[in-house]
């Protein structure tokens, strides 16, 4: 994995991560990502603390062992897309779990949720009381 020793748990520096944390606490966010929703990669690395770490989600996600129950097909690019090829094995999968959970999948991976998933804590605290 990623080496993520010297990477600052905050923005004030305090504390450090390690790689071994690092990757529980993006597991912990993928978990909780709910059954018809998505959220991006850079989303999963801000929930989890690590700003600006989309990669090493990605590179967390890539290294899961067959047989897990974590629903790694729910994180997708920032653009809203499966970031497999389209057509692949692999796109073909995540394509069919999302559309399982009623999510709609276009034929080059755009993704509209069934459910829509807050994107910050200001938004899940408020969403929907202030419309713009």
């Amino acid at each position: 994995m990623d080496d993520v020793s010297s990477l600052p748990s905050d923005r004030a520096g305090r504390g450090r991560v390690s790689a071994e944390r690092a990757r529980e606490l993006i597991l912990g966010v993928v978990a909780s990502i709910r059954r018809g929703s998505v959220l991006s990669y850079g989303a999963v690395a801000l929930r989890a603390g690590l700003p600006g770490r989309a990669r090493l989600v990605a590179r967390v996600l890539s290294q899961l062992p067959d047989g897990h129950d974590l629903p790694w097909h729910r994180v997708l690019r920032a653009s809203g897309s499966i970031a497999f090829a389209p057509g692949s094995a692999d796109f073909e999968r995540q394509r069919r779990l999302l559309e399982s959970e009623g999510c709609k999948v276009t034929a080059l991976g755009r993704v509209k949720t069934a459910v829509r998933q807050p994107q910050n804590l200001d938004e899940a605290l408020w969403g929907g009381l202030f419309p713009d």
